[in-house]
């Protein structure tokens, strides 16, 4: 991973809870893709971020002068979608909870994860409401006992798509703020495999040209 994979966490987005923030996930992704003719995976943590996301892809693909197609999930069953993304060079798929895990895309094929935000759990879920209600109980602190190892899980199985070989390589984006500015964050930065953290678009533009060199 040190030398396969890089990480990079945008420092300039809308924060994960303001309603700018997908459409500023797709520009990023849409930027980022191009590089590679498409093999980009966009994975949201809500279904309501799909259609923004895809969107923003769309146009910043576009903008770019090199248009993409743009897969989202619901548009065909996953196996189609995956089916159509491993066929056809130049495709983005968008693509919710059921594309974080289960999906084996080894090689060149997929070389860039973006991951809209840190994975925790939806707090108005009653499973979740009540394993938190019962933590508490116990006098244990639910955010940090539940929450945190919930989205370190996640967040694994969504990063987990890019490397799955040992010669694979890529670049996994983090498009939330929170894990550069807040404590957890940087917990769920180190539950990663380690990756070399880059600082910079023009770094991350860099690494996924010399990708699409060797591909080439």
């Amino acid at each position: 991973y040190a030398t396969q994979a890089r990480l990079w966490v945008p420092p300039a987005l809308p924060k994960a809870n303001e309603a700018a923030h997908p459409a500023a996930v797709g520009a990023v992704a849409g930027r980022l893709a191009p590089c590679l003719n498409g093999r980009t995976f966009a994975l949201t943590t809500t279904l309501r971020a799909l259609a923004p996301i895809a969107e923003a892809v769309a146009n910043a693909a576009q903008q770019s002068g090199r248009p993409l197609e743009v897969l989202v999930q619901g548009s065909q069953p996953r196996r189609a979608l995956l089916q159509r993304f491993l066929a056809r060079p130049g495709s983005v798929l968008v693509g919710s909870q059921s594309f974080w895990e289960g999906i084996d895309v080894p090689g060149d094929a997929l070389q860039c994860v973006v991951i809209d935000k840190l994975p925790f759990p939806p707090p108005n879920d009653p499973l979740v409401q009540a394993r938190s209600r019962r933590l508490q109980a116990r006098g244990g602190d639910p955010f940090n006992d539940y929450f945190i190892a919930e989205a370190a899980v996640s967040l694994k199985q969504g990063a987990g798509r890019l490397i799955r070989h040992e010669s694979d390589r890529g670049l996994l984006v983090v498009c939330d703020v929170r894990m550069r500015t807040m404590g957890y964050g940087r917990r769920l930065q180190r539950a990663l495999p380690p990756m070399q953290v880059i600082e910079s678009e023009d770094e991350a533009l860099a690494w996924l040209d010399q990708l699409a060199r060797d591909h080439a």
